[in-house]
């Protein structure tokens, strides 16, 4: 099966090197990237994905890389799902600051790559065993302008995944700097309580993630109540459910956090939802 990248709207060898040593992405993780479940071909939510990295350029004070906007991203990934053979798959779009200079960068010029992965599932289909999870107690996030943005500097998420590598565990959950529960170290997070969803506040701290604002405007398009709301440990204790959503795996379910087990009916219930609204 060969493999192919876009390399700033050229398609090149997947194989060997598209980027320079000198690449910020690299240097400073000057950039945002923005993960797309692909299903039969076509990208889910490109919309909302594209939505988020104007945005996120925007705050970085990025420029549009030449050769990329909406439309030619849908076209971009097309072209990658055909060359790689690879209809379900992960697309992975990074935009980095395209300029040289150190820390201060002499000019905004935007680059960009788009990727494929592969995935072990056509579309979107629910944990079959549910994870186990615990509070990451290392680090807290800061909540600040980058704190929703998809940055290229993940060094938060990886040191939570390592620490839970290293006791087994599936997942954890990041706080904020108050103190509050605002995503795991993968996603979005979601818990459920007397049939009501209630997920962390933008303003705590949490990504903007695209999967979460689907699955709000799932919840209420079919009757269910949601509330954004700032979450304790207390909550996790009191609810019912506790699931984690992102873009690329959909929504994956919790079975317990420290001595406590949750459910996973409304979770099952959202994502037969979300699965029926990627191949509408």
């Amino acid at each position: 099966m060969a493999q192919f990248v876009i390399l700033n709207g050229e398609l090149m060898p997947g194989d060997k090197p598209v980027v320079t040593l000198d690449n910020r992405a690299f240097h400073y993780g000057d950039g945002v990237f923005e993960s797309i479940r692909v299903v039969q071909s076509k990208g889910c939510f490109l919309d909302a994905h594209w939505a988020r990295l104007e945005e996120g350029m925007k705050v970085l004070r990025l420029e549009t890389p030449d050769k990329l906007d909406r439309r030619s991203l849908e076209t971009y990934i097309g072209q990658l799902v055909k060359e790689c053979e690879l209809p379900n798959s992960r697309a992975r779009l990074t935009v980095y600051r395209d300029a040289p200079g150190y820390y201060r960068p002499q000019s905004h010029k935007g680059g960009f790559t788009i990727e494929l992965k592969t995935v072990p599932s056509p579309n979107y289909i629910l944990n079959h065993q549910g994870y186990s999870v615990d509070l990451y107690p290392e680090m807290r996030k800061a909540v600040n302008m980058l704190s929703a943005h998809k940055t290229l500097n993940c060094q938060l998420y990886v040191m939570a995944s390592l620490w839970c590598m290293e006791r087994g565990l599936d997942d954890c959950l990041l706080q904020n700097d108050r103190g509050n529960i605002i995503e795991s170290s993968a996603g979005n997070i979601f818990i459920v309580s007397n049939g009501v969803l209630y997920t962390p506040a933008l303003t705590d701290g949490c990504i903007g993630g695209v999967m979460r604002m689907q699955v709000i405007n799932l919840a209420i398009e079919n009757g269910i109540k949601v509330y954004e709301c700032s979450l304790t440990p207390q909550n996790l204790l009191a609810a019912d459910e506790l699931f984690f959503t992102n873009a690329s795996r959909g929504i994956q379910w919790v079975m317990g956090y420290r001595t406590k087990r949750y459910a996973h009916r409304m979770a099952l219930q959202l994502v037969d939802l979300l699965v029926k609204k990627t191949l509408s």
